[in-house]
């Protein structure tokens, strides 16, 4: 056996790069809005190839166990007033934000099903894997003005991972989250109880704890311009009376926002949180995205459905608006220079993906921790064949 590091040349043994070598990062990728403007990309309709749940102890099941069903209050009532303060902090379990999962719960998927994949584990090959959260960050990043991004990515058996990294800002943001913004988030999920049932046409109880290590979560393949995608996302719920019961078409996506009293206040939530709200959405495919209007005191007092697909309608004809032709574009640009950037198959080996507003996107290289993400257990299960296919029966003479 040749000793490692070597290659066999014709007649001669030349050594090989040294391992601890890094390859040299690529140029950068700018973000500037104008330069993603032009017709927008092919974006295959995505469709639920499967799904999984994590429970109240953020465990894995490999099935619908955490699905709710929407059950929004009766229209001709006097009005939701939901209390979305009620039951914090005491019947409040918040996930332990310092344990960092990375792709893990979508890998156990993959790993589980990498078998009956359509196109065969071929397909895989050629696909980016990552979690609808992070294209959702790429969606806005030519308008987002405030919050930079670090993504980590790594090239194993041809399939592109994505994953993000936590960055010293967001982190640290994390750790000196005020009072009023952690009861903010609760106040999200809480919405969220008041308008889910835990069974087809059942009542929606607000009187047991939120629990936000529970989460159902749809995996999804898709194509945008020349890169297939693999991708998962939280569901909050699905609704038993849509017009079709198919994935991801009967999804319904829960939101609640201050509000509004002015045309300025308004002006200001379609160009920023609409955006966010679109891109999170039009990605998996949910159809219409309900929103909870809540006034100071924490009550919800009116509600409100914005159909995906009329969400730019909003700002198409605002000077500082967005559009999606270019946040498709840019994400589609991105994904490209990822695939160009990321050369070396090394699950070991990661391409850091930054970025800061007002910048480009910029590249470094690093072996190991503290960015490579694709577990053990993964990679070794992946490197193992796949079992071979049943033979076929002799014919029966």
């Amino acid at each position: 056996m040749e000793p490692r590091g070597t290659k066999r040349g014709a007649g001669k043994i030349e050594v090989a790069e040294p391992r601890n070598k890094l390859p040299r990062p690529a140029p950068s990728l700018p973000t500037d809005p104008a330069l993603y403007s032009g017709p927008f990309p092919f974006y295959r309709r995505p469709s639920q190839l499967g799904c999984f749940s994590l429970d109240v102890q953020r465990q894995y099941h490999g099935d619908a166990r955490a699905l709710r069903y929407y059950s929004p209050p009766p229209t001709n009532g006097p009005g939701p007033n939901f209390d979305l303060r009620d039951g914090y902090p005491d019947r409040y379990q918040p996930r332990d934000e310092e344990v960092r999962e990375g792709l893990d719960h979508l890998l156990r998927w993959l790993l589980e099903h990498r078998g009956q994949l359509e196109g065969g584990p071929g397909w895989l090959a050629g696909a980016v894997v990552t979690w609808r959260g992070h294209l959702t960050k790429l969606l806005t990043t030519p308008y987002e003005r405030q919050e930079g991004w670090q993504l980590a990515a790594s090239r194993f058996q041809g399939t592109l991972y994505l994953s993000e990294v936590e960055t010293p800002a967001a982190r640290a943001q994390r750790l000196a989250r005020p009072t009023l913004l952690r009861e903010l988030m609760y106040m999200g999920y809480k919405f969220e109880q008041y308008m889910c049932a835990d069974k087809p046409g059942g009542s929606p109880d607000p009187s047991g704890e939120v629990n936000t290590n529970v989460a159902f979560c749809s995996v999804l393949r898709s194509r945008l311009g020349s890169h297939p995608l693999l991708f998962s996302g939280e569901v909050d719920c699905t609704d038993p009376q849509a017009p079709s019961t198919q994935p991801p078409t009967c999804y319904v996506e829960l939101k609640t926002s201050k509000e509004m009293h002015s045309p300025g206040q308004w002006r200001s939530f379609y160009r920023h949180k609409l955006l966010k709200w679109w891109a999170q959405s039009f990605l998996p495919g949910v159809p219409s995205v309900v929103a909870g209007f809540r006034n100071p005191e924490g009550f919800v007092c009116s509600l409100k459905t914005f159909p995906t697909m009329e969400m730019f309608e909003y700002v198409r004809n605002d000077h500082d608006g967005w559009n999606p032709s270019v946040c498709m574009n840019f994400c589609a640009a991105f994904l490209s220079f990822a695939q160009s950037t990321v050369v070396q198959d090394d699950p070991r080996l990661i391409y850091l993906f930054s970025w800061e507003p007002g910048g480009p996107v910029t590249v470094s290289v690093h072996r190991d921790a503290p960015y490579a993400f694709l577990p053990m257990w993964y990679v070794e299960a992946m490197t193992q064949d796949l079992p071979s296919p049943p033979k076929t029966p002799s014919p029966n003479y």
